[in-house]
C-alpha cells in the first residue's frame, strides 16, 4: 500500500525532494472535511471507487463521486489507468510527497483560511486514529505490532537553525522508509501512519 508523505510545515524553498506544494486553488478544493477524508483514505489505503469510499464514509456514492471529481480537477487525484469501467471508476492519489504549507497562499485571507481548514481536518483525522489505537489497539493488536509501534513526545530547547536541522534528519528517516517500503506486499504487511511533530511552544508570561 502507498502512504505518500504529507507535510504541513515544509518551506517550498527548502523542499529538497520536490514535493508538490499545493497552490491556492488546490487548497481551496481540498478545504472540505469529506474531501480531506477521501484524500486521506486514498493516501493510506490506495485506490478506491466512489462506492467503496461511500461505504467507508457512510455517504452516498453520488456524494463521493462529486467530491472525487472536484479533487481531480486540481490534479490532487486521478483515475487508475486500465482499471475499472465507465460505471466503476478507480481513483488514486499521484505518487510523491505533498506539502500543505504554501508561503504565498497564506498571505491572502482565503488562502490562509483554506490552509487552516485542510491542516485542521488532516490532523483531526490523525488524532482520531491515534486515540483509536490507544483505546483499542494497545490491548487488541498482536504483541508484534504493539512492540513495533511508538507513541512518544519530548521537549528540547533549540534555536530555529537547530530545529530546522532536526526536522531534516527526522524527515530523512521517514522518507527512507517510504521510499523502501511504499509498494511492499506480503504476509502481515499493513499501512502504517508515521507522524512527526516539531514546533515551538508559546512563551510563558512573566
Amino acid at each position: 500500500m502507498e502512504d505518500e508523505t504529507t507535510r504541513s510545515t515544509t518551506n517550498a524553498a527548502e523542499n529538497e525532494r520536490g514535493d508538490r506544494v499545493l497552490d491556492a486553488g488546490a487548497l481551496r478544493a481540498l478545504a472540505h472535511p469529506l474531501r480531506v477524508k477521501i484524500y486521506d483514505i486514498l493516501s493510506q489505503y490506495g485506490p478506491q471507487t466512489a462506492s467503496s469510499l461511500a461505504e467507508r464514509l457512510g455517504e452516498s456514492s453520488g456524494s463521493t463521486s462529486y467530491h472525487l471529481r472536484a479533487l481531480a480537477k486540481q490534479d490532487l487525484i486521478h483515475e487508475v489507468d486500465g482499471r475499472g469501467s465507465g460505471r466503476e471508476r478507480w481513483w488514486e492519489r499521484p505518487k510523491g510527497g505533498v506539502s500543505f504549507a504554501n508561503a504565498e497562499a497564506i498571505k491572502t485571507p482565503s488562502g490562509r483560511a483554506a490552509t487552516q481548514i485542510v491542516m485542521g481536518e488532516f490532523f483531526k483525522l490523525r488524532q482520531e486514529q491515534l486515540m483509536q489505537f490507544i483505546d483499542r489497539g494497545l490491548a487488541e493488536e498482536e504483541e508484534a505490532w504493539q512492540d513495533g509501534s511508538m507513541i512518544s513526545t519530548a521537549t528540547a530547547r533549540l534555536t530555529p537553525e537547530q530545529s530546522a536541522e532536526l526536522s531534516r534528519k527526522i524527515m530523512a528517516l521517514i522518507d527512507d522508509a517510504v521510499d523502501n517500503y511504499r509498494n511492499q506486499t506480503g504476509e502481515n504487511v499493513r499501512p502504517v501512519t508515521i507522524r512527526a511533530d516539531l514546533f515551538p511552544l508559546p512563551e510563558l508570561e512573566d
